[in-house]
């Protein structure tokens, strides 16, 4: 797996920062949380997202506390985000239907296009 080249992170990262995915300071992660009204919601999210993972064969780092679940994306194999990261979180967000994104400390997704093309980045 390769990580994502500046082109693709120009074109797919903007669309995710509007959904409410952010940059993970320090690292070439994707981060969101979402708030679900109860926790038989947020597992029910969790399970479908399960399925997706197993299907691409990319699984998330996750947490979940009652009706919050907090997601971390990114490929360990190119140390970095590559297109499984943006697939998935395509998914996730389509999954997810209504479900309220919660606040949360990261940086705005465009970071990571920048700290790319400044070479910081993966």
């Amino acid at each position: 797996m390769t990580p994502l080249d500046t082109e693709a992170r120009n074109r797919d990262l903007p669309p995710l920062g509007e959904t409410g995915w952010q940059a993970v300071p320090g690292r070439d992660a994707l981060r969101k949380v979402w708030k679900f009204r109860n926790f038989s919601q947020a597992w029910g999210f969790m399970s479908r997202v399960a399925l997706e993972a197993e299907r691409l064969n990319h699984h998330p780092e996750w947490r979940n506390v009652y009706n919050l679940v907090d997601v971390t994306l990114t490929t360990h194999d190119c140390n970095g985000l590559s297109t499984l990261d943006i697939k998935l979180a395509k998914a996730m967000d389509r999954i997810a239907g209504p479900a309220e994104v919660a606040p949360q400390d990261g940086a705005p997704v465009l970071s990571l296009c920048q700290e790319r093309a400044a070479g910081r980045g993966a």
